[in-house]
C-alpha cells in the first residue's frame, strides 16, 4: 500500500522550518544560480539530511529541464517534498524575500546608483561562490558519476557544453544522458524510495496546475490589452519571461531589457544600475524583476509594481513544479526509467562542471592570484569546514578592502 503522504498532511511547523531554512539561504547564498545549487546541496543534503544525493540530483535535473530560474525551482521542489504546498510557498518566499525587498528598496534610490559600485566586494563574492561550485561538483561526482560509464557521460557532457553553450545545448545533453542511461544503466527499482517521507502531488492538482499555467500564459496578454490595464500588462510581460525563458536569471535579463527598455518603461542607465546591484546580492537573480517593476514609469510602480513583477515572473515556476513533478515521480518507478535517470544524474555532474568553467570561472578569474583565492576558499569549505556564509562574507570584505585600499 502506498503510504506516501500528500502535501495537505504537512504541518505548519514543517512549513515554518522550511521558511527559516530558505530565509537563511536567501540571506547568504551569493554567487548566482549555479552557486545556489552548491549551497542547497550542502544545507539540505549534507547538513539537514532532508533528501538524498540521488533525490537532489533528480530534482536538479527536473529544474534544468523546466523554463525559469533553476535554483528557485529546485528550492520550491525541496520545500514541496518537505512540507507540501505550504512548504513550496515557504521555500520561495524565504529564498526570494531578502533580495526582493532589497531590489524594490533600491528602485527608490535609482538616481543615486552608479554602475560598477562595489567592484571589489562583488569580486570577492564571486571568488567564494566559485569555490562553493567546485565543492558541489566534486561531491556530486563521487556519488553520481562513479564507474567508467557514468564518469564518461559526465566528462562527455562537460566537454560538449564547453564547445556548445546555451540552454538548448544543456537540454540536449540531459536528453542524451537519459538515452545512454536507458541503454546501458538499467537499474532495479529499490524497495524503498530515496526519500520515504516525501510529499506527493495528486494527479488532479498536477493537471490543474498545468492548465492554469497554459491559460494564464495565453489569456493574460489579451486581457491586459482588452482592459487597457497597465498593471496587467506589467504582469503579462514578467509572466511571459518566467514561462518561456530557459537558462535562468542570466538569460532573462537581456529578455527584460528588450521588453522593458526598448518599450520605454525604464531608461537604460537605471536598468544597468539595477542589474549591477542584483549581482551583489544573495538569493535569486530573478529578484531583479522587483527592481524593474518598482522603477518603471508606465504601470503603477513603487512597491506595488515591484510585487506584481516579482510574483508574475515566479508564478510560472511554481505552477510547473507542481504540475510536472508527479509525472517525474511516476517515470522513476520503472527500471528502464531509473536507468535513464541515472544517466541524467551523471550528465548533471557534467553540466555543473561545464558551468563551473563557463560562466563561473571565466567571469571570476581576472588575474593569476585569483586562482589561489579560489583554492583558499575551497580549503576553508572542505578542510576547515567553515560555513559557506562565513566564507562568502569574509572573502567579500577582504577582497573589497584590498581592492579599494589606497596605495601608499
Amino acid at each position: 500500500m502506498d503510504e506516501t503522504p500528500t502535501p495537505s498532511q504537512a504541518g505548519p511547523s514543517d512549513a515554518w522550518e522550511v521558511f527559516r531554512a530558505f530565509l537563511s539561504q536567501g540571506l547568504t547564498a551569493f554567487g548566482g544560480p549555479v552557486a545556489h545549487i552548491g549551497y542547497f546541496r550542502r544545507e539540505f543534503v549534507e547538513r539537514r539530511g532532508w533528501l538524498s544525493d540521488a533525490a537532489f540530483a533528480d530534482l536538479l535535473a527536473l529544474a534544468q529541464f523546466l523554463p525559469g530560474p533553476a535554483s528557485s525551482q529546485l528550492g520550491m521542489a525541496i520545500g514541496l517534498r518537505r512540507a507540501g504546498y505550504a512548504g513550496l510557498l515557504a521555500a520561495w518566499i524565504g529564498f526570494t524575500l531578502p533580495a526582493g525587498v532589497a531590489m524594490i528598496a533600491l528602485a527608490y534610490l535609482t538616481p543615486s546608483l552608479e554602475p560598477g559600485w562595489g567592484d571589489g566586494v562583488l569580486h570577492g563574492l564571486k571568488l567564494a561562490a566559485a569555490a562553493i561550485v567546485v565543492q558541489a561538483v566534486v561531491a556530486m561526482a563521487r556519488t553520481l558519476a562513479i564507474g567508467p560509464i557514468r564518469a564518461g557521460m559526465a566528462i562527455g557532457a562537460a566537454l560538449g557544453l564547453l564547445l556548445s553553450h546555451g540552454a538548448v545545448a544543456q537540454i540536449l545533453a540531459l536528453v542524451a544522458g537519459g538515452a545512454f542511461g536507458f541503454a546501458f544503466l538499467r537499474e532495479p527499482v529499490s524497495a524503498e524510495p530515496d526519500d520515504p517521507a516525501t510529499q506527493a502531488v495528486t494527479p488532479a492538482v498536477s493537471a490543474g496546475a498545468l492548465t492554469a499555467f497554459i491559460l494564464i500564459l495565453g489569456l493574460l496578454p489579451f486581457l491586459a490589452a482588452w482592459l487597457g490595464d497597465p498593471s496587467l500588462e506589467l504582469a503579462s510581460v514578467f509572466y511571459r519571461a518566467g514561462a518561456l525563458v530557459f537558462g535562468g536569471g542570466h538569460v532573462v535579463l537581456p529578455v527584460l531589457q528588450q521588453e522593458i527598455v526598448r518599450a520605454g518603461w525604464l531608461d537604460q542607465e537605471s536598468f544597468l544600475a539595477g542589474y549591477g546591484a542584483v549581482q551583489a546580492l544573495p538569493g535569486p537573480l530573478f529578484s531583479f524583476a522587483g527592481f524593474v517593476g518598482a522603477a518603471q514609469e508606465v504601470a503603477p510602480g513603487g512597491w506595488r509594481g515591484g510585487l506584481i513583477a516579482l510574483i508574475s515572473i515566479c508564478l510560472p515556476s511554481l505552477l510547473l513544479v507542481v504540475g510536472v513533478l508527479p509525472l517525474w515521480d511516476r517515470l522513476k518507478r520503472r527500471p528502464e526509467a531509473r536507468g535513464a535517470m541515472a544517466g541524467v544524474n551523471a550528465t548533471v555532474v557534467g553540466v555543473l562542471a561545464a558551468a563551473l568553467w563557463n560562466p563561473v570561472l571565466t567571469t571570476t578569474i581576472e588575474r593569476p592570484s585569483d586562482w589561489l583565492l579560489v583554492l583558499a576558499a575551497y580549503v576553508f569549505l572542505t578542510v576547515a569546514k567553515a560555513p559557506p556564509w562565513l566564507v562568502v562574507i569574509a572573502f567579500a570584505v577582504t577582497v573589497g578592502l584590498f581592492t579599494h585600499a589606497p596605495i601608499v
